[in-house]
Order: structure tokens, then sequence, then C-alpha cells
């Protein structure tokens, strides 16, 4: 399912609704989030109610009793307990996209409010709709689609949590779109803007020298569909989402290095990602719904695949032409051949001169080529089975070959 956007004219499904009026329901793709709950695994797809899966592959999943029956997204609390985030409040029934309720400590499917109950209703306040939220630490974090909330359990027999506001003018994108990583929380706002959380801190704009390109090609109306992941393995955090240049599924990524605070962007399918952790290897889903194992192996399922890594400008001087002489890779742990391509310039908008690629054999110490410019970009490549290397700081033999 697409998403077409929230109410108002224009927005829902083709036919839906009578012709000339404002649609007055959203239409969001249809997401789903989990909880385990000991051996059994509680579901709720977006909009729908609480279901729980016994691990029996015999046995379908079944509606659990009592438990909210609108629910935009669920959490299993380190209490636990089970959340409904944005729900029908339990006296009126009526969706409330700012209601949060959750079960007795214990009792998934105990949600009546009373003296001989732990389970509780809350109002956040400030607008808006919940949109998603994560666990962290021993704390929960839930966004709006314009702020940040922290939830801590107090224990207080009325209030055994308390929700307080960590941010503005920070909310989530989707339901999917954020991600914790150690005490830190990474996602995507309704600006386009990236943010990070601190647990005991405020929220902050991660600034990212990749954001125009998502900016400018995010799919209309598929915001929902974007998903947050980690590897930890080497300390990236990576969102995928739909780019108009290839359709309405997600077929993008940016990437955030929590190590160096580096930024890359790739073209690959993935829906939905997890980090190592229930596998030995990260997992990924394509938009058809097949299931891959990443960063295992040095090849596509034993055939070649192309990949590259590509620098933006880097200008050497700002006065003077600078002679480009060769070039000392700076590859561990490389595996197959990797080519080296140079492309410099003399000005910002000037014509671009390409350096035929040199191949870079395992264990290699020089490169010779020549290359004059004040503009210079470089790509690593390669297309092989298998193939793999991980790049350092090559350095380059230059020499300053005149003024402007």
């Amino acid at each position: 399912m697409d998403g077409a956007g929230g109410q108002g004219f224009g927005t829902g499904t083709y036919s839906s609704g009578k012709f000339s009026e404002p649609a007055t329901a959203d239409f969001f793709p249809r997401t789903w989030s989990f909880g385990a709950w000991g051996e059994t695994l509680l579901a709720s797809p977006r909009g729908g109610g609480l279901y729980a899966w016994a691990n029996d592959s015999s046995v379908p999943a079944s509606p659990v009793a009592g438990a909210p029956t609108q629910i935009t997204q669920i959490l299993t609390a380190p209490t636990d307990q089970v959340f409904a985030l944005g729900c029908n409040e339990e006296v009126s029934g009526i969706f409330n996209p700012l209601c949060l309720r959750h079960s007795s400590v214990r009792k998934s499917a105990e949600w009546t409010t009373g003296s001989a109950t732990t389970a509780r209703e809350y109002i956040l306040p400030g607008g808006g709709r919940i949109i998603g939220g994560r666990v962290i630490g021993a704390c929960l974090l839930v966004w709006t689609n314009h702020a940040l909330f922290l939830g801590s359990f107090v224990g207080s027999v009325g209030q055994p949590w308390r929700f307080d506001r960590v941010g503005d003018r920070c909310g989530l994108i989707g339901p999917q779109a954020a991600v914790v990583a150690g005490q830190t929380a990474y996602w995507l706002g309704p600006d386009l803007q990236f943010y990070r959380y601190d647990l005991g801190g405020v929220a902050e704009v991660l600034s990212s020298s990749v954001r125009h390109d998502l900016l400018e090609n995010l799919s209309a109306s598929q915001g929902d569909k974007i998903c947050a992941s980690t590897t930890s393995l080497f300390g990236e955090v990576r969102w995928d989402y739909p780019d108009q240049r290839d359709g309405v599924e997600n077929s993008r990524y940016v990437l955030f290095s929590t190590l160096d605070g580096a930024w890359s962007r790739g073209e690959m399918a993935r829906t939905a990602m997890i980090d190592a952790g229930p596998a030995a290897y990260p997992v990924g889903v394509d938009p058809s719904g097949a299931i891959f194992y990443h960063e295992r192996g040095h090849s596509a399922d034993g055939a070649a695949f192309s990949w590259f890594i590509e620098t933006a400008d880097q200008v050497l001087d700002e006065d003077r032409t600078v002679m480009a002489r060769g070039v000392w890779p700076d590859l561990v742990d490389q595996i197959g051949p990797v080519k080296l391509s140079l492309f410099s310039r003399l000005t910002p908008q000037g014509e671009v001169t390409t350096v035929d690629p040199v191949a870079l054999v395992p264990g290699q110490d020089r490169a010779d080529f020549r290359a004059a410019g004040r503009f210079f970009r470089i790509r690593f490549s390669g297309s092989s089975a298998p193939t793999a290397c991980r790049i350092g700081k090559p350095v380059f033999n230059v020499a300053f070959a005149g003024g402007r």
C-alpha cells in the first residue's frame, strides 16, 4: 500500500469517497510494529488492533482481548508492559492520535484502568499526532509529528509513567524512521532534517552533507516507508527511503557513521532492516519480500557485484594549478581488483578531465598518472567475485604547475 497523504482535497486512493469532495481520512502505507512478550510475538498493523502469536506455525495470530482496537504503534517497555501509542481512548472508544495507553505489568491482555490494575492512559500535550516510539535504556521515546517526549517510569499508583517534552519542532516523519544505538536516538523529521538525542539531553539537528539529494528526490507522500536501522559492527546508522527517480518503493539510502561523523549515500532496495543479534549478520528485506544477509561474505551470493565510493571535489590550492602525478593507495583487506578514477577541473563549473581508471592490485604500493587542475574528485570501484576492501586515506604525489 502506498501513501496518499493526510486529509484534504486530492488525497486518498483513486475513486475512494465522493467525486470532488476532500478526503476525510488519512491514507498511510501499512507498517507493522512488533514486540517480544516471552515466547509470544505481539504485532500490530498501523491503524489496527493488537495480535499475539505463540510461536506455533500451525496456529495463526489472534487478537488480544481488551487491547485498543486502533493503534498507531506498539512498544514493549522494560517494565513488562505493552504500550499502545496513538490509540482509541478507553472510555469514549474514540481514536485520539495523542493518546497513550499501556497494559498492566506482566499482563498484556489487561487494559482497564482501575485501583486493582496498573493499566493507565495518558494524553500528550501540544497537538499533532503520535508517529512512533522507541525504547532507550530504561525509558521510552515517543515522537509526534512536532515534538519528542521522554517517558520515565516513576512508579506512582495514579501515574506510573511521566512524559516530558525534550524537543520541539523535531518530530518524526514515519513510524520506522527512528532508531536507537546505545543511549542515542537518531531519526529523520518531517522537515527532512536528521536529528539526534542523547539520553538525558535535548534533541539536536544532525548536520548532513548528503541531505540535499534526499530533500530533492524523496517520493511524495511516501515518508512513512522510510526505514532507519543500525549496523553496530561498523558504527553505522542508515535510512532507506523511496526515491522518486526510481518509483514509490524504498530504493536508496543515506548512511551516517557514529565513529567519525562521515555521511555517504547509495542505491539499494530495502524496506526493512535489522541489526545483527537475532541472527549472526544484519538482515534486510527488499520490496518483493526477498531476505538478504548483509556484511556476510564478499560477493552477491557467489556472483560478482559492482560497487563504488566517490568523494566530493577537493580543493588542493585555490590560486595555483596542481599536477597530480600518482597515489600511494591506503587499502587494507583488499580482495579482487580495485580501480581508481580521478576527475579534475580548473574551476568549479569548468570542464571535467577524466584520467583513465588505474587498476590497483592487492598490496600495490604506488600508482602513477598525470592530471592537472585545482579541483579533484576520486572514485574507488570494483566489480568481481569476491570483491572487498577497506579504504583509508590515500596520499597523492602532487606538484604546483603554475598560477591562475
